[in-house]
């Protein structure tokens, strides 16, 4: 190649660069990104990030060919609350994950693993375990009142439930001298059901899980019978009422570790979430769409989410289901900070898109002046059946509510509402 040829080359790559560069800008928060600017934005940067690197394939599929809005805000941080930092320093160490027995040995309280590294080969089981055992709720994870909407992509709302959610940690307790409740056998205590309309009050469950590979003991009562019966131990991958969502996906994910055969570190990166919640999940004054701000109900498909998102670093793990389980795999992004999970993508046996879970996040006060992360809204939208389930969170979500004791978590609350 001759010195012209060279120099007219190198011009025209400098003259591409600066073509590029010029048509990249730096955005704000209060841009959009949505289906008419996605390809002029995928180039575009926010904070430093390019928008592209940002967005799964899945999450850009859904801004072109299903309405979704990406609003953006300000990354702020999140400052974990005192007592689960302080269980997490004053036992770090003392958990070890046994591969061979899959299950995690000396766990105290806190997250066993804080410092997981991305090389390690036992790293995506050991974050399922952080999650597991230390989300950071503190010892009594409560949603008084929440919505289950029901959506249809072309008509919009159908119908609303009302629900009462309620865990009681057993084990791993926080900011108390004893860690552990009752002889250590039971993790949780949990309630989950239906307060309104009352042709549905007292559907739900009671359900006890155990610090160990044993399936949890599952109660529901029966309404036309008025008696109680007890259900399988497969009752965590049954869907919940009429929803979208099986058990498992409370939260996205809600189930003991070592009940998935494997799990996969897919990698590392940077994704816009919505990590700190700006919009009012419910307004109960207002009539209408406008009751529930936090999704957009006026425009189809009618379950797209109204909030401001920003970019935060996130583990990549592929949840490999059991042959029982109506899924085929689970994607799922949890925040490299602490175990929660922001998205999910769950695929059917063929490996086709199925279902696609969003969460939106906000940091709430505690009555003790602690702090623990709450979900303000949920999305479980079905691509495949066209359908969509989205979990509204009410007035009254305390947290760690004072007055709670394991005795209030039991099946004669469940019997009481149903009656």
């Amino acid at each position: 190649m001759t010195t012209n040829m060279r120099l007219s080359c190198m011009a025209s790559a400098l003259l591409l660069s600066s073509v590029l560069t010029a048509h990249a800008a730096e955005l704000k928060p209060g841009d959009q990104i949505n289906a008419g600017n996605l390809a002029q934005r995928l180039d575009d940067t926010f904070e430093g990030t390019r928008i592209g690197d940002m967005l799964t394939d899945r999450m850009q599929t859904l801004i072109r060919e299903e309405g979704l809005k990406i609003n953006l805000k300000a990354s702020e941080p999140i400052t974990l609350g005192k007592d689960y930092m302080a269980a997490t320093r004053a036992n770090a160490g003392k958990a070890t994950f046994n591969p061979n027995t899959r299950q995690v040995e000396g766990w105290v309280a806190g997250m066993p693993f804080p410092d997981v590294q991305e090389n390690d080969p036992h790293a995506a089981e050991k974050l399922i375990w952080n999650h597991h055992y230390a989300q950071p709720n503190k010892n009594v994870m409560d949603y008084p009142k929440f919505a289950y909407l029901f959506i249809d992509p072309k008509s919009g709302l159908e119908r609303k439930q009302e629900w009462r959610f309620l865990r009681y940690q057993m084990k791993g307790r926080l900011g108390v001298d004893n860690p552990v409740e009752g002889d250590g056998s039971i993790f949780t205590k949990t309630l989950l059901y239906a307060t309104y309309p009352s042709d549905i009050r007292g559907l739900g469950l009671f359900t006890i899980r155990y610090d160990s590979p044993k399936l949890e003991d599952s109660w529901a009562y029966v309404k036309s019978v008025r008696r109680t019966r007890r259900l399988s131990g497969g009752t965590w991958m049954d869907p919940i009422g009429g929803t979208d969502q099986l058990s498992d996906d409370i939260e996205i994910f809600n189930a003991h570790p070592s009940w998935y055969p494997e799990y996969k570190l897919l990698g590392k990166r940077k994704l816009l979430v919505v990590a700190n919640s700006t919009t009012t999940p419910w307004n109960a004054k207002a009539k209408g769409n406008a009751e529930f701000p936090i999704v957009d109900l006026d425009n189809a498909p009618h379950w797209n989410p109204n909030d401001g998102w920003e970019p935060r670093d996130v583990w990549v793990v592929e949840a490999v289901t059991p042959p029982e389980h109506p899924y085929g795999k689970k994607v799922m992004y949890m925040d490299t900070q602490f175990p929660r999970f922001y998205q999910a993508e769950a695929y059917d046996r063929k490996g086709q898109f199925w279902k696609w879970m969003n969460y939106h996040l906000k940091t709430i006060t505690l009555a003790d002046g602690d702090t623990a992360i709450a979900s303000a809204a949920g999305f479980t939208l079905d691509y495949q059946r066209r359908h969509g389930t989205v979990f509204i969170l009410g007035e009254g979500t305390t947290m760690n509510t004072p007055g709670i004791t394991a005795d209030n978590v039991n099946l004669r609350e469940l019997e009481k509402v149903a009656r």
